[in-house]
């Protein structure tokens, strides 16, 4: 028996599966193109541009029609590249931003005005490791008032001692990348047991994509902790491409990604829910 052809021995091609009439990719990014939105002097990677329209490109193959644009770190605080993409298309797209205490309440408003709905912290040793914590106390108060979340980007080991912390949070919180738990460790490992354990709260959404960072093509080692986290918390769990994946070591094919969908959520009524139902709540798409 032949395996299945790895993605960069392929074209890009269209899913097997159809996802339903306005699903969502609650988790992609638009890089530059650097030439008009530069990226930051401090980046730790420097990635090729991927812009507005090529985002609209992949999701017209996929067969999406909504998606949340996420500030990734080498815009920094810079959120000009999400909300000239947003902006393109009102209706459809969101974004979460990157910000500091250089915003101030105008600040804030404005990004809402423009689609933002949230901040995101990343705590992901080779991306820069922790935030201050001080600054990332004084964001989560200054947003409060907004109605936003904040989407936590953190490495497995980190799950645990976090905990804490996190379920303190005065705001809703998503975890991303199914927190990047080592597949090799299994469900049982105690990073992804406390992940369960947050995913169970009414405040907690989880993003059960990344599984081509947390596994290796054709990515079935993932199935089990997205398939987990879907059981556990089937109305706070959210879907995306992680378009263009920065910093992956092997290049993706995202109908690939979109055809797990299928094995995360096999009923109807939970594709339904994690593709439609569950963005267009946190997120205020109108249904």
């Amino acid at each position: 028996m032949t395996s299945a052809p790895s993605p960069k021995d392929q074209q890009k091609r269209k899913p097997s599966f159809t996802a339903p009439a306005l699903s969502c990719d609650a988790h992609c990014h638009v890089f530059g193109p650097a030439a008009v939105f530069p990226y930051a002097p401090d980046r730790r990677y420097t990635p090729q541009d991927a812009p507005k329209e090529a985002l609209a490109a992949l999701h017209e193959r996929l067969g999406l029609e909504r998606a949340v644009i996420v500030q990734a770190s080498c815009h920094g605080t810079d959120n000009r590249a999400m909300l000239d993409a947003i902006a393109w298309r009102p209706d459809s797209y969101r974004g979460v931003a990157i910000v500091d205490d250089t915003f101030d309440d105008t600040a804030l408003q404005a990004l809402h005005d423009g689609g933002v709905r949230g901040v995101r912290f990343n705590f992901v040793k080779h991306l820069g490791g922790a935030p201050d914590m001080a600054l990332f106390g004084r964001v989560i108060d200054r947003i409060k008032g907004c109605g936003w979340h904040v989407v936590l980007h953190l490495d497995a080991v980190d799950i645990v001692p976090l905990s804490d912390m996190i379920r303190r949070l005065p705001v809703p919180f998503v975890i991303d990348h199914m927190g990047r738990v080592e597949t090799a460790l299994g469900t049982q490992q105690p990073a992804f047991q406390s992940l369960l354990e947050l995913a169970r709260r009414e405040d907690c959404w989880v993003k059960v994509c990344g599984s081509e960072r947390i596994s290796r093509y054709p990515f079935d080692a993932a199935i089990p902790f997205a398939r987990a986290l879907v059981e556990v918390s089937p109305e706070r769990t959210l879907w995306g491409t992680d378009f263009p994946h920065p910093n992956l070591k092997e290049p993706v094919d995202e109908a690939d990604l979109l055809d797990l969908v299928a094995r995360i959520a096999p009923s109807g009524e939970e594709r339904q829910r994690l593709l439609v139902d569950n963005p267009a709540r946190l997120y205020g798409f109108t249904t």
